[in-house]
């Protein structure tokens, strides 16, 4: 079978999938995967690579995500005044957490886990009320209130996982193309910052020597992916760290200080730091987080679908976030925050093309190993904020120009296409912008808007309501809204 489109009055989307209706059989258990002793071709998603390109790619996921995943720990430790060696642990929970988080993500257990090449993370949108909790009840009893409210986050979002999927109508392709451009241009003031140092307290921060690395690094990204071919073409991202952090040594932005403290071995301690305490407001708090990370995972599983041609349908976001839900509660155990998607990663997934949730898997293995073994953890983080910089201006511009050419294929000949699509973005980078734009608005409203994506990806659903769904029958006799389409089934 084959996607085609014809006129619909919702400008949902209505993918068709065959007569197994979705990625998931009745019993939870993915029926996309191809049966090559039939004669039929695998799917890139389902691809067994082998060993050591499995390895070597996997380990790319990972250090372009590493500096997101220890980030949280370290602001939030500060906060509550951890000591080096107890920072040193929240780290490696971090880490251990994302791994599972992600092998769930990638491998499944019956309905749960998208399937796809999905990398999860600690969530960064739950840092700022966390920081509020820890103010509130100081710093000894902050991180039991954090982890009782973020298991019962987790839990909310388990639950209301099959209901929350059901949202997939209101994002036709004219709205996943604005919120996947938003989120590459969410992220670029990240690269940016990484690329000047990465802290204003981080010596040499926005000098010419970072912004020179960063410059280099870039530069040597681009020539790889030029001049290389197959399978080194695809380490380009790799090959750039591993070059740019070589060059930070002489310029002295770069030491092994990191690599002779760290432990060579340490077991997670389940509920380090205290029992967990269930406070009604920390609850609260963290649930309109986890909704937001909710509604921005769906828009990161949408991107990823278009990315690697295997559209996520309703079980695939129910699945998808039943993991982020279940990775959720179960990470405070550990001593770990939420998790949800990281979108840097799909960036990666467009710019090596290789779309094999395996990799990702090995990925999440390597995330693990970390936790367990923080002297590795420490090694990678030789990698210097300017060297993830150059890297990240590829990897979130890919991102960007992916949700550029799915708006191409929605068709902008609209008028109600062209309206949604620049109030949207427009809305989504004024967070960016003007990062205190909302601080005198409510606490909730901070929370949802202070996010560039969530804050674009409401307005578009919300624009897209009101072209493509309220009064449409009294628009058109036929009921059909001009320039919008929808995808149904023809056999091919």
């Amino acid at each position: 079978m084959a996607l085609r489109s014809t006129s619909n009055t919702d400008g949902g989307s209505t993918p068709d999938r065959g007569d197994s209706g979705g990625p998931y059989g009745p019993d939870g258990v993915s029926t996309t995967h191809s049966d090559t002793s039939s004669g039929q071709q695998v799917h890139p998603v389902d691809e067994l690579l082998p060993p050591v390109k499995l390895f070597s790619t996997g380990l790319q996921h990972v250090a372009a995500m590493y500096a997101g995943v220890v980030a949280p720990p370290l602001i939030v430790g500060a906060g509550v005044g951890l000591s080096p060696a107890e920072l040193a642990l929240l780290i490696s929970a971090s880490l251990f957490t994302a791994g599972l988080a992600t092998l769930l993500q990638t491998l499944g257990v019956w309905k749960i886990g998208a399937r796809m090449p999905f990398v999860n993370g600690v969530s960064f949108a739950g840092v700022a009320p966390m920081i509020a909790i820890a103010e509130e009840h100081g710093p000894k009893d902050a991180l039991p209130v954090i982890f009782g409210a973020v298991i019962v986050a987790g839990l909310l979002c388990f639950l209301a996982a099959p209901y929350f999927c059901k949202l997939i109508r209101f994002f036709p392709p004219v709205v996943q193309g604005t919120v996947i451009t938003l989120i590459g241009v969410s992220l670029l003031p990240v690269a940016v910052n990484w690329a000047r140092g990465g802290s204003p307290t981080a010596p040499g921060f926005g000098s010419v020597r970072a912004i020179g690395l960063a410059a280099f690094t870039l530069a040597a990204v681009v020539l790889c992916n030029r001049l290389l071919r197959g399978f080194w073409q695809q380490l380009s991202l790799l090959i750039g760290l591993a070059v740019g952090t070589l060059v930070a040594f002489p310029l002295g932005l770069a030491d092994f200080g990191a690599v002779g403290d760290a432990k060579i071995f340490s077991l997670p301690s389940p509920f380090h730091f205290g029992a967990p305490v269930f406070d009604a407001a920390a609850i609260i708090s963290l649930c309109i987080v986890m909704v937001v990370s909710m509604t921005e995972s769906t828009a990161d599983m949408l991107a990823l679908g278009q990315i690697v041609e295997r559209e996520a349908d309703e079980r695939t976001l129910a699945a998808g976030l039943r993991a982020d839900g279940l990775a959720t509660a179960i990470s405070p155990v550990f001593n770990g925050f939420a998790a949800s998607a990281f979108a840097q990663n799909i960036g990666l997934v467009a710019l090596t093309r290789i779309r094999s949730r395996f990799v990702v898997a090995a990925g999440g293995g390597i995330l693990i190993l970390l936790g367990l073994f923080p002297v590795l953890g420490s090694v990678v983080s030789l990698v210097p904020q300017p060297v993830l910089g150059g890297a990240g201006i590829v990897l979130f511009g890919t991102v960007a120009a992916s949700g550029i050419r799915t708006l191409a294929e929605a068709g902008m000949e609209s008028g109600s296409h062209t309206i949604l699509v620049s109030v949207s973005l427009g809305v989504g980078i004024i967070p960016i912008a003007a990062p205190t734009f909302y601080d005198a608005f409510p606490e909730a409203v901070r929370t949802l808007m202070h996010s560039g994506i969530s804050a674009g990806c409401v307005t578009a659903v919300l624009l897209n309501l009101l072209f493509h769904h309220v009064g449409v029958a009294r628009r058109s006799p036929s009921g059909d809204t001009p320039g919008t389409t929808v995808p149904t089934a023809t056999p091919s």
